[in-house]
């Protein structure tokens, strides 16, 4: 039988905050599936940590699950509490920045 889910557990309930951890002056991330069409990461960021401006050839939808997070789409600034997503098109650049520990879940779809 093929696992294209990893890293968690299946066929039992889990917590997504409860698969990251925060960790001091880090980024931390847990893959959960990679392939040519879909990559799925949860990340723990510490307070003040970021993911520079960089660009994705496939579209990026951003849950955070905890905390609050900024997000930089082309110069536009998002700010996302816990619950709210937000889609980051492809090939327009983007960045992330923790104005306080948070954790987000992260799924690119890629151009087939």
């Amino acid at each position: 039988m093929s696992v294209y889910i990893k890293n968690l557990p299946h066929e039992e309930i889990c917590k997504l905050t409860d698969e990251v951890s925060i960790q001091p002056g880090q980024i931390v991330s847990k893959t959960l599936a990679q392939n040519s069409a879909i990559s799925i990461t949860l990340f723990g960021f510490d307070k003040d940590e970021e993911i520079s401006t960089h660009d994705s050839s496939g579209d990026a939808m951003v849950t955070v699950l905890e905390g609050v997070g900024q997000f930089t789409v082309d110069g536009t600034i998002y700010i996302l509490n816990t619950g709210e997503s937000l889609i980051m098109p492809a090939k327009k650049p983007h960045a992330v920045y923790a104005k306080e520990a948070f954790k987000m879940l992260l799924n690119v779809v890629f151009p087939n």
